[in-house]
């Protein structure tokens, strides 16, 4: 259990686990010495000589301040390293999590993580803070009272001792035995609360479809199933806990006899064999606590494990020799990139020269999304290579590689927290004129004015209390606010309604200026404002050039164009007449893409 709390806290934290460690364990010693006065205080009190106590009771008070101000040092230590390692995790556990490609997180993840995040890394961290300390307890001060007992009488103290590999291997049984429910009791946990979210994001289907009144199958039967399990964890827990009790109440019978036999005899004096029983009741309250104890230990094992796990996967690698990119252009050549089973992209090769727009159009599923997302170093290319300024993505620092590109996706993601906090992420350490300006150019201050706190505006977590028009506007001015030379925009309009389209539109026009651009799009009016246009479908370029000229090849392209075309408001968009195929022209043929 240490080896683990210490590899997942790193070895960082050794040094001030150990002293802590230390000071528990001293402190069980001191309280079990403490309770060893007891022996000569009531032989004295029971015996001849009463006054004979008094340096006794003395010693007991002296022994019982210094254990109280070791317990007082020991818990105050335990709480502040837990207090310091919980900080830590937070940041390692961030870190971690900021490092992981995107591919990581996949839907069975985002119940696990919060769950991990919140009560399951207080749970494990909780260790140190409340259970460490019991548990130490729990083992040294009843070790302490059998030496001690063995100093006064060793057959007493000898009957004793048997108990300890006894009440050990009981121990060991109910934790083996209690693993596997514990394991299946997490999954039910996270199982519920993932259930108990889809529940609470359902509610608009669920009342549009007229079942408000109805229960949730699917959470019924996650919460019974947790039931099940919960009830299945007590009655494995019983035997172990019975098995304790009945260990520890059969020790203090075989001394209680023992004791009485020895007194008979004459080897021992009964106010002797008395001090002991009461030395033995004193081992009973710290090893029948054990049973409670270990069933948290085990709760914060598995919450470490789990923890551990996250902790050891394998980021996106660094470079050792990292090189910075000689410009601003972008490259594909021959990649591959592969997700589960399927070919996301299919050895597909193209180039953007530096400042080029470049649209990129196909059906859903075709990899356009994907094509951003290697940009960015989302995931590594399976085969192939991503190159930003001659550089391979995998050769450039992450931070380099970030400061270079912006992106604005459709689904716009804000943090809890004021506007222009928001909008501060692009550069937290920008100007307020600075700031002021990008709003104004991304007709976010059309917003703010309309806002009664303004800039002061808490948007909500995820944003929510802004509109989705609302809430593009301020991720177009984050980009804005960055002014990275490299602009990944993937469908920002496709569900704007009229008006905040054509605001966010010229946002979109001021940030692709002067920069290098790729944008996935449906909408033509984007399309339109590129420079050239590739057509994605099955993870390949099936059509490549300038919106005019696909237009003439009456290929892919135009059939999507006719097909997919909306007008946007105040346009008058319509389905183009398609010019006469040249003789001798294949209209099926893709027309070849653009190599590196």
């Amino acid at each position: 259990m240490i080896g683990l709390l210490l590899r997942v806290l790193g070895h960082e934290y050794a040094q001030p686990m150990r002293r802590t460690v230390a000071l528990m364990v001293t402190t069980a010693i001191a309280e079990g010495l403490s309770y060893a006065l007891l022996v000569p205080v009531l032989r004295a009190l029971l015996g001849g000589t009463p006054e004979a106590a008094v340096p006794w009771l003395v010693a007991f008070g002296f022994a019982v301040a210094v254990y109280a101000a070791l317990r007082y040092r020991s818990d105050l230590s335990g709480f502040r390293v837990g207090t310091t390692l919980l900080r830590g995790m937070y940041h390692r556990l961030g870190g971690q999590l900021a490092r992981l490609p995107i591919g990581w997180y996949d839907a069975s993840r985002i119940g696990e993580l919060s769950v991990l995040a919140s009560r399951g890394l207080l749970q494990a961290m909780s260790v140190l803070a409340h259970l460490l300390a019991p548990l130490v307890s729990a083992f040294v001060t009843p070790l302490t009272i059998v030496v001690v007992v063995l100093a006064f009488n060793w057959q007493l103290g000898l009957a004793a001792l048997i108990a300890a590999p006894v009440v050990t291997a009981i121990h060991i049984w109910t934790g083996r035995s209690m693993a596997a429910t514990d394991v299946e009791h997490a999954e039910r946990d996270r199982e519920a609360s993932g259930r108990v979210i889809e529940y609470l994001q359902a509610q608009p289907v669920l009342r549009a479809g007229g079942r408000t009144t109805e229960r949730f199958r699917l959470l019924d039967d996650s919460l019974r199933e947790m039931q099940r399990t919960s009830r299945r964890g007590v009655l494995s827990m019983l035997p172990g806990a019975l098995g304790l009790a009945l260990t520890v109440q059969a020790m203090f019978t075989l001394l209680l006899f023992l004791g009485a036999y020895l007194a008979l005899r004459g080897d021992i004096g009964a106010p002797e064999v008395l001090a002991i029983l009461v030395l033995a009741t004193r081992c009973a309250d710290p090893l029948l606590s054990l049973s409670n104890i270990g069933g948290q230990l085990r709760g914060a094992r598995n919450e470490l494990v789990r923890l551990d796990e996250v902790l050891r996967t394998q980021p996106l690698p660094e470079p050792r020799q990292p090189i910075r990119p000689a410009g601003h252009d972008l490259e594909f050549d021959s990649v591959t990139f592969r997700h589960g089973d399927r070919t996301v992209i299919d050895d597909l090769s193209l180039s953007v020269p530096a400042r080029q727009r470049l649209a990129v159009v196909g059906p859903s599923g075709a990899g356009k999304t994907t094509l951003l997302r290697l940009l960015a170093r989302f995931y590594d290319v399976d085969a192939g290579a991503v190159r930003v300024g001659g550089a391979d993505v995998r050769a450039i620092a992450s931070e380099v590689l970030t400061a270079q590109i912006a992106v604005v996706f459709q689904d716009v993601y804000l943090f809890d927290g004021t506007i222009e906090d928001n909008v501060r992420l692009g550069r937290p350490d920008a100007p307020a004129a600075e700031v002021r300006a990008v709003a104004t150019a991304a007709q976010l201050d059309e917003v703010i004015e309309r806002l009664p706190l303004g800039w002061a505006t808490n948007v909500g977590e995820g944003g929510t209390r802004l509109s989705g028009g609302e809430r593009q506007r301020v991720s177009i001015a984050r980009a804005l606010l960055k002014n990275a030379p490299i602009v990944l925009l993937d469908e920002v309009t496709s569900a704007l309604d009229p008006v905040n389209e054509a605001a966010v539109h010229e946002g979109v026009a001021r940030l692709m200026a002067g920069r290098t651009v790729v944008m996935v799009a449906h909408r033509m009016r984007t399309v339109q404002r590129a420079d050239r246009v590739v057509f994605v479908d099955g993870g390949r370029i099936v059509e490549d050039g300038s919106h005019d000229e696909l237009l003439r090849r009456r290929g892919r392209y135009a059939e999507f164009w006719n097909i997919s075309v909306t007008p946007a408001a105040g346009e008058q968009l319509t389905p183009v007449a398609l010019p006469a195929a040249p003789s001798g022209s294949n209209r099926s043929s893709p027309a070849p893409s653009s190599g590196p």
